[in-house]
């Protein structure tokens, strides 16, 4: 594909994201994004994924951010891992809580292992699984880094990064 095919695909996918009635073509053209892997869609998918409120769109932007893995996404994800742990542990919307660490550990930004450290010492197995994997990606060498400074500090502490 050359790349005047390619901006004209890039164009229709954000005219598609923003504008169409269609929850499903809007889910598509956020997965489509994630296959073009191209950074120039990370600012329009995170405006797009604040204004979202479609679930499944939503879902579909954040795995598109990790496919893409550019860190500018990292905070706007975060925010939206935040939202979910303010819910009870009983009412996580599981899934959407899997694509962001899943997004979050393609992205490999440090800034996220805060708020993933919320889910190491979580009773669902599976979260637990995937954030200790994500754990393993992001910062190899965290198992000893809280074995060290556990005496002292929170696991929030310890990954806290300063801005």
């Amino acid at each position: 594909m050359n790349w005047q095919a390619k901006n004209t695909n890039f164009n229709q996918l954000i005219k598609q994201v923003f504008h169409d009635k269609d929850s499903d073509k809007r889910a598509e053209a956020a997965r489509q994004f994630g296959f073009l892997q191209d950074g120039r869609a990370v600012n329009l998918l995170c405006r797009a994924l604040k204004s979202e409120d479609d679930p499944i769109v939503i879902n579909r932007i954040i795995e598109a951010l990790g496919r893409i893995e550019d860190g500018r996404a990292t905070l706007r994800i975060i925010e939206k891992l935040e939202e979910e742990i303010k819910k009870p542990e009983i009412e996580l919307d599981k899934l959407r809580v899997i694509f962001i660490i899943e997004s979050l550990t393609r992205i490999k930004d440090k800034r996220a292992l805060e708020s993933l450290s919320y889910f190491l010492n979580i009773s669902d197995e599976k979260l637990v699984q995937l954030t200790e994997n994500a754990f393993d990606v992001i910062k190899p060498n965290w198992r000893q880094i809280i074995e060290k400074e556990r005496k002292e500090r929170s696991i929030q502490d310890i990954f806290k990064v300063s801005l």
